[in-house]
């Protein structure tokens, strides 16, 4: 029964490579890796972006702190 039980899963393998469902796992597992760079670099922008907000609002109280020590 062994060699027969694997016989049938040698053709079954056979018929689904020759379907193409080897190359859709592939497919798929390579657009689940450009998805996690995507959101990798969605990240780093966003970081980016707080960084520099939070830059800018340092620069306007530094300003403005000046500012009210020059008008006094």
């Amino acid at each position: 029964m062994g060699v027969k039980h694997l016989l049938l899963w040698l053709a079954c393998a056979g018929c689904l490579a020759g379907c193409g469902l080897a190359g859709t796992a592939t497919s798929t597992a390579t657009g689940a890796a450009a998805e996690a760079e995507q959101a990798r670099q969605a990240k780093q922008i966003e970081e980016r972006a707080r960084q520099q907000a939070q830059d800018a609002v340092r620069q306007d109280t530094a300003r403005r702190e000046q500012a009210e020590k020059d008008a006094q």
